[in-house]
């Protein structure tokens, strides 16, 4: 019988440090085919509601945007989702599970790194400076902190001029 194989989780969204996580992650985990992990990406959507600005009471014009705003996250979603398998089919990575999460990408990950009981959490690295990094607060560093897993962050090189 056949060990089942460690979970590797990895964060994507619709930013290039997302996508060279991803490609970095699949030449160095998966490129043997007789890989010991199975891969799960893992998208968290934003709520129409935090994507808009929406603080306190909903103003008039509210209730008309937000399914607009919302149907338009589902299709960046889908996008990015989309993007990454082609990204793993690419490398001959057929075995992927996908899914799309509405929330703060911080608890996403960490809740899914609970669910599929994952060794290995992958993070892309925006490379945010520590003033942006305390405003809008770090994915990674948070996952790193709270994720009961191994966390990986992969920082895209930096392009010479």
């Amino acid at each position: 019988m056949a060990s089942e194989k460690q979970v590797m989780i990895v964060g994507i969204d619709d930013s290039e440090h997302s996508t060279y996580a991803l490609k970095w992650t699949l030449d160095h985990f998966f490129a043997d085919p007789n890989r010991i992990f199975k891969l799960v990406l893992v998208h968290a959507r934003p709520s129409a509601t935090s994507a808009v600005g929406l603080a306190g009471p909903v103003y008039s014009g509210a209730a008309d945007i937000l399914p607009i705003v919302d149907s338009d996250l589902k299709k960046i979603a889908a996008r990015v989702v989309d993007s990454a398998v082609q990204l793993c089919n690419d490398k001959s990575v057929t075995d992927v599970i996908t899914t799309v999460v509405e929330g703060d990408p911080r608890n996403v990950l960490c809740d899914a790194v609970e669910k599929y009981h994952a060794s290995i959490l992958v993070v892309g690295s925006h490379g945010y400076g520590a003033i942006k990094r305390a405003f809008i607060g770090s994915v990674s560093d948070y996952c790193a902190h709270h994720a009961h897993c191994t966390v990986m962050i992969v920082k895209k090189p930096k392009t010479k001029h």
